[in-house]
């Protein structure tokens, strides 16, 4: 009798010990993300079976914030601080000072600078595989996205300094500081931080991976090389621009410092006159938005399609938001992929965007993609760059946002940036 008691106590130790000890997916996922330990969590990943959803999913957003990541330590390194770039004028009614010891930023070039941007393309692109192959199976796995780190500084240790939320806070806080009264500083606090994230929400940041593709590969689609010259000092201090070459003694207005704030504005307005040398990066460029508009349809099919009601990040109008302000309602569905439409009929060239000089015509956007020589935002707006994409035809008007305008207001924004 004692033997047979032993025995299965011995069993009943046995099977609690390697439960302990065996990790699910999303614990290793988690463990990895709010360590920051990206590369590692990757292989981990990697390593599990390719049935596993949560493993595809954890592929993809390890994938993503990799990419980040990689973008993110060189332009540490270049010294990348637009708010001391900027705020060193006491035009700003600022003072900058280093806290702790004194970074030296390496010297950055055009080129370096265009190789930083293509790999992120690259990047974006190579998360989208796995994050659709998520969206295939049943899945959730609950994520804290404050406590997601990144290892911008690149010493291979991510503190909590570098956290999604000490980014959040950071960024809310500069743009308070830079904001000069005018109440136009971004709301960045998160009414939530904890979500269940499933196949819809892979979904969704398979088109925040194009969204960020997308800004990259516009850039890199022109030659903006006498921008960097000129004003890109502003966002790199310290890195061996030209216009940081020779000490600043001069004073025009205010005072030296804000005058040459001033300076370096009109000489920014001035060199973007980018001409295009890479017309299938730009025409890709357009594609790329295309499919962020396709993702977003996708995304709301997979949520309007769930079952389940628990941490939702983007709820349906029949699921709980975790707080007030994340309450989504059918007229808000409607409204946005209203507003789907609309955009893409204006990236297809189908309806024309206004142009505020020329009261008959609209202005081609498809046809500017195909065709522009260069971007001069300034001649564009003042009308004669715009002059060889003008033609007859529908123009896109409020009316066209109406449903947006109705439902949204002047939220429209913030909830571009949550519904993607």
């Amino acid at each position: 009798m004692m033997g047979r008691i032993w025995m299965a106590g011995l069993l009943f130790c046995g099977a609690v010990t390697g439960g302990a000890a065996q990790e699910s997916t999303a614990d290793i996922l988690r463990g990895h993300l709010y360590g920051g330990q990206l590369a590692e969590g990757l292989a981990a990943m990697e390593a599990l079976p390719d049935d596993d959803p949560e493993a595809a999913f954890g592929v993809g957003v390890l994938t993503l914030f990799s990419g980040i990541e990689n973008l993110a330590q060189p332009l540490y390194a270049h010294g990348f601080d637009p708010e001391r770039g900027i705020a060193v004028s006491p035009f700003f009614g600022m003072a900058w000072a280093e806290e702790g010891e004194e970074r030296v930023p390496e010297p950055l070039t055009y080129e370096q600078l265009r190789g930083y941007l293509e790999a992120f393309s690259d990047d974006m692109d190579a998360a989208i595989p796995a994050l659709l192959a998520s969206a295939e199976g049943d899945f959730a796995v609950e994520i804290d996205v404050t406590q997601i780190r990144v290892d911008i500084d690149g010493d291979g240790q991510a503190s909590e300094a570098e956290s999604v939320g000490a980014f959040l806070a950071t960024a809310a806080g500069a743009g308070q500081r830079l904001d000069m009264g005018s109440g136009m500083a971004p709301e960045l606090g998160l009414p939530a931080t904890a979500f269940a994230f499933d196949g819809s929400d892979a979904i969704w940041l398979a088109g925040y991976s194009q969204v960020l593709a997308t800004q990259s590969d516009l850039l890199l689609a022109h030659d903006f090389e006498d921008f960097f010259n000129a004003a890109l000092h502003r966002l790199f201090p310290g890195a061996g621009l030209p216009m940081e070459t020779h000490p600043n003694g001069g004073q025009l207005f205010m005072d030296r410092d804000s005058d040459a704030l001033l300076a370096d504005a009109i000489a920014m307005i001035h060199t973007i006159n980018w001409p295009i040398i890479d017309r299938d990066r730009l025409i890709g460029a357009r594609d790329r938005a295309l499919r962020v508009l396709d993702l977003s349809r996708q995304n709301w099919n997979a949520i309007l399609a769930e079952t389940d009601d628990h941490l939702e990040f983007i709820p349906s109008p029949y699921q709980t938001p975790l707080a007030d302000q994340m309450t989504v309602t059918k007229e808000m569905v409607g409204a946005w992929r209203e507003t789907l439409d609309v955009s893409e009929a204006i990236l297809r060239g189908e309806l024309l965007l206004p142009h505020w000089r020329y009261a008959d015509l609209g202005f081609d956007l498809a046809a500017w993609f195909a065709a522009a020589e260069r971007t001069d935002f300034v001649l564009l707006f003042t009308g004669l760059d715009a002059l060889p994409f003008l033609k007859e035809g529908e123009i896109a008007d409020a009316r066209s946002f109406a449903a947006a305008n109705t439902v949204f207001g002047g939220s429209i924004w913030n909830y571009a940036a949550w519904f993607n």
